[in-house]
């Protein structure tokens, strides 16, 4: 006993719209496959489920640009403005660029150059040769940074140095006048015991 025809209707159990989803989406894309290789046809396809995630298949040696191409040829119908058509082609240009740089880059660090011309080689090496020497002034240009903190820091140092020792000598010169520490004289700071008495020579001679 066959199966019954199944009512062609949005299914509203989102469980089950989505196993239905999955089971159809591979059974199109299946079917696109097999045309592609059974009839030799150029077939491209696009599918967006209800949550937006896109789903695509495209046919060998074709890609979906050029099978849009090819459909506003024949019907007719812009799907897209010379703006979006210049916006593409220099997307096109940034890949090459950047599929170039890459080449270059994996160069500069001796990777594949087995088939690389001599002078293609020439070419590469004095470029390497132009970033030592950018490199190495870069290098002196931060050496010579260094050593000019170093002198400032050393002259500061230096300054410093003359001021506490100008401070020294300033405290040297007021012990030695008996005054220090605000202005105090400084014979009153010293013991009793240590005080050199005055000679008195009247006393000796009565005695």
């Amino acid at each position: 006993m066959g199966r019954g025809k199944i009512e062609i209707k949005r299914i509203e159990n989102s469980t089950n719209r989505q196993v239905t989803y999955s089971k159809r989406k591979g059974g199109i894309v299946k079917k696109a496959k097999e045309i592609t290789v059974l009839c030799d046809a150029q077939v491209s396809l696009v599918i967006f489920s209800s949550t937006g995630k896109m789903s695509d298949y495209c046919g060998p040696s074709n890609t979906l640009v050029k099978l849009l191409d090819r459909y506003q040829k024949s019907t007719g119908n812009k799907l897209w403005d010379a703006k979006h058509e210049y916006l593409s082609n220099e997307v096109e240009r940034i890949k090459k660029e950047n599929d170039n740089m890459q080449i270059k880059l994996r160069h500069l660090k001796g990777e594949d150059i087995t088939s690389l011309h001599p002078k293609e080689l020439i070419s590469i090496e004095e470029a390497l040769q132009n970033g030592v020497t950018a490199v190495r002034e870069k290098q002196m240009e931060f050496l010579k940074m260094l050593k000019k903190n170093e002198r400032t820091l050393e002259e500061e140092n230096n300054h410093l140095t003359c001021i506490l020792h100008n401070q020294q000598l300033a405290n040297v010169r007021e012990i030695e006048n008996g005054h220090y520490q605000g202005g105090r004289d400084f014979s009153t700071q010293i013991p009793l015991s240590f005080r050199v008495q005055p000679i008195q020579p009247n006393l000796q001679q009565n005695k």
